[in-house]
Formats: structure tokens, C-alpha cells, sequence
């Protein structure tokens, strides 16, 4: 594994569901209700319990510009397809916070994926027919199959599908207006804050616990005795890879030389990372020590990853995010005509500091 305990194979796994969760929490809607509600209770109430889902499903609960209008039954889909993708949802569904969110994010998406030409629209329905096989294999496979998660969640298939192309849609347009321009000049401001910095490192990992059960394999000071044993001979002109396969805990690296080629730094632990950026290149280190354990260190070369075609598709999507969140933070006031959703509470103001007594008080004297 890398240093910071990523599993590879996890991550690959489940790389569309987490493509999909970030069209669908495009602006951080759950990290935002979860500074308003720490502590709130975390049971899930079914779709029928909360406050977005009563009354009646033909009611219109918002209108927008150009006749744009949004029911209850179709709010309410848009809500429990998220749900469905995100269970920790469930526990602000009653917020009027997170509603009012929720309600800014249906209106931008709409919006934005109804100017959506021919060309996004052919590409990202290619998209969408991939995901919704994914999407289908994926919960096909829970307790239940797909139909106790529709069936659990108050939803039908095409309500997914409808979402996923208003997602692709709308990802798919503000995509097409980033300039090659734009992404240059993205690369070249996070290239300069170090976001591209890559490293080519060999290390030994002496670990105070095992990777895959967690369980203690040693102190602190065994570990160091250890990884000085490791430095000492690997001073004395040991071969480091032949090392590595003998001492080091770190199954990711240990039958590589103990190598990672050209690796992004930014994922690793911040004492990893520290050494890889700093360390003499070419030298064995002093045991390094993170929360894995000490690491004996040699860095071989240090880069800026090159604006490839991978690394331009990754810069223009977070180009086309943040367009998207400043639209629906300047837009979405100037769109929404009539909303019937529950307000946030108004948060009461600071109480006023006492004022400091010119005099002092008898008990002071």
C-alpha cells in the first residue's frame, strides 16, 4: 500500500460511485449541514418521514425564470436518488438547510443542462448509458438487489437515469466553455503551489502495526532499533531492494525495491511527504518517522508532473466545478422567482459583551 494506507484496489472499485457522488454534491452540500448538525440523530427516516416528502406530490414548491417550476414529487426523487448514492444524507433530510441546498443545486442543474448542445448531449448520453449498467451491477449486488434500493429509497430507475444525464448535462456544458488557455494557466498556478509535485521514492517501512489486521507488532523503540539495523546496512552497501523484501511492512512496495516511480507526493502522510520533498536526492535517511511506523528513505528524483491529457481532463473538470458553484452562488438568487420550501432558522445574534464597569466594585477595593 502507499504510505497513506490508500487500498488500490478499493479505490478502483468504486471510482465511478465516487465519480458520480461528486456531480451529484457538486457544492459540498453534506460537509455544509454537517457543521449545522453535529450531534443530530444519525437514524434514517424513510423518504415518507421527512419534511421534503409531505404534502401533496403535485404541488409546486419553487418556480424560476423562463417558466421553470418544481413539484413535490419531483423534489422529493431528486433528494432520495442523492440518498440512494449517499446514505449519510438521510440525517438532514429535515433540515431546511440542506433543502434549501438541495433546492439551489435542482434549479442550477436544470438550468445549466437545458443549454446543453447536441454534441455534450450525444457524449454525455454515452456516459449515462456506461454508468446506469455500472450503477445497476453495483446495487444488483447488495442485499436485496436493485429493487429493494429503489423500493427502500421511494424511487424508480429512471428517476437515476433522469438525474444522471441532468448531471452529464450540466458537467458536460460548462466543460465545453474551459479554454485550452484556462487550463494552462490553472496548470501553471498549482504547478507553482506544488499540487503537480511528483517523486520517484524507495523506502522500508518498520511498522508498529500489522497492515492488515491492525494488530501491535512492536514498540516505538523496537521499531527505531529496527530501521537503524535497516540503515546500517544499507550504509555499509546493502542492496536496497533485497532489504526492503526482508524488513520492510509495507506490502504495496516491499517486492518493488521498496519503490514508488513517479508518484504523486500530495497523497502521501505528511512526514512522508516532508521527506520525499526535501531529502537529499540519492542518500539513505535517517529513520523517518509517521503514523505507520520509521521509514528508511532514499529519494531518487523529484518532478512536476507534465500537463497531459489525463492531467488537462482532471484541471478542466475542477475548472468546470467551480464555475458551476459561482453560477449557482450569483445566478440562483436572480433565478428563483417563488419558493415554498422551510427557511433556516434565522441564527440569533452574538449576545453583547458586558461593558467594563468605569468603577471598581467594592469587592475589588
Amino acid at each position: 500500500m502507499l504510505p497513506n494506507h490508500t487500498s488500490k484496489q478499493r479505490l478502483i472499485s468504486k471510482k465511478w460511485i465516487l465519480s458520480m457522488v461528486a456531480l451529484l454534491l457538486a457544492f459540498s452540500v453534506l460537509s455544509a449541514c454537517g457543521s449545522k448538525k453535529q450531534g443530530a440523530a444519525t437514524a434514517s427516516p424513510s423518504p415518507s418521514s421527512t419534511a421534503a416528502a409531505t404534502g401533496n406530490p403535485s404541488d409546486v414548491i419553487a418556480t424560476y425564470k423562463e417558466g421553470g417550476k418544481i413539484t413535490r414529487a419531483e423534489f422529493n426523487s431528486f433528494i432520495s436518488v442523492n440518498k440512494m448514492f449517499s446514505p449519510q444524507l438521510a440525517q438532514f433530510m429535515t433540515d431546511p438547510a440542506f433543502q434549501q441546498d438541495m433546492l439551489k443545486q435542482m434549479v442550477t442543474f436544470r438550468v445549466l443542462s437545458a443549454k446543453a448542445d447536441d454534441k455534450v448531449k450525444a457524449n454525455a448520453d454515452k456516459q449515462v448509458t456506461e454508468q446506469m449498467k455500472s450503477i445497476s451491477d453495483y446495487f444488483g449486488k447488495q442485499e436485496g438487489g436493485m429493487d429493494k434500493q429503489l423500493k427502500d429509497n421511494g424511487i424508480e430507475l429512471k428517476d437515476i437515469e433522469s438525474l444522471m444525464k441532468m448531471s452529464f448535462y450540466t458537467m458536460g456544458s460548462m466543460e465545453s466553455k474551459i479554454t485550452d488557455q484556462a487550463i494552462q494557466d490553472s496548470y501553471k498556478e498549482q504547478a507553482a503551489a506544488h499540487a503537480f509535485d511528483i517523486a520517484t521514492v524507495s523506502h522500508i517501512l518498520i511498522s508498529l502495526k500489522d497492515a492488515a489486521t491492525q494488530k501491535d507488532l512492536r514498540t516505538k523503540d523496537e521499531a527505531l532499533a529496527r530501521a537503524k539495523e535497516v540503515k546500517g546496512k544499507l550504509d555499509k552497501g546493502g542492496d536496497f531492494a533485497a532489504l526492503a523484501k526482508e524488513y520492510s511492512d509495507d506490502p504495496g512496495s516491499k517486492d518493488n525495491g521498496g519503490t514508488y516511480k513517479d508518484a504523486d507526493i500530495n497523497q502521501w502522510v505528511p512526514e512522508f511527504k516532508q521527506a520525499a520533498s526535501t531529502l537529499p536526492l540519492n542518500t539513505i535517511s535517517d529513520p523517518v518517522e509517521s503514523s505507520f511506523g520509521y521509514h528508511v528513505m532514499k529519494v531518487e528524483s523529484r518532478s512536476t508532473k507534465p500537463l497531459d491529457d489525463t492531467l488537462k481532463t482532471q484541471i478542466k473538470s475542477q475548472l468546470a466545478e467551480k464555475s458551476l458553484s459561482e453560477f449557482a452562488e450569483k445566478e440562483y438568487p436572480n433565478l428563483i422567482q417563488t419558493n415554498n420550501l422551510p427557511k433556516p432558522a434565522a441564527s440569533p445574534a452574538p449576545a453583547a459583551s458586558p461593558a467594563a464597569s468605569p468603577a471598581a466594585s467594592p469587592a475589588a477595593k
